[in-house]
């Protein structure tokens, strides 16, 4: 059985023992996650979708860790200006394992 629930603005296909890292959730390590956006719910009985999400489906994760993506670079320059600008980003994410699908 799989799900495809919605979290962060993102829309992720999940299945239980995935890890996967979303937009950062607030809880600690070991905390567990509930997320009630389901959008689909498949499985070899068929596909069911909601409008715009499952009723009464959830999906069960852990948190695993709270940690920051790898730097991105954002460098901007114009030619025979001397205009050089240089800025970094981390973003900060939640990595999480999907534990249960309740349909």
């Amino acid at each position: 059985m799989y799900a495809v629930i919605e979290t962060g603005g993102k829309q992720y296909r999940v299945q239980v023992g995935d890890e996967l890292c979303v937009e950062r959730l607030t809880g600690e390590a070991g905390d567990e996650i509930v997320f009630d956006r389901v959008l689909m719910l498949g499985g070899e009985e068929g596909a069911k979708f909601g409008t715009p999400f499952v009723e009464g489906a959830d999906v069960k994760a852990e948190v695993l860790a709270q940690d920051r993506a790898k730097k991105v670079l954002v460098f901007k320059f114009k030619s025979k200006k001397n205009y050089r600008r240089m800025r970094g980003h981390r973003q900060y994410f939640t990595k999480i394992r999907i534990r249960e699908i309740n349909p």
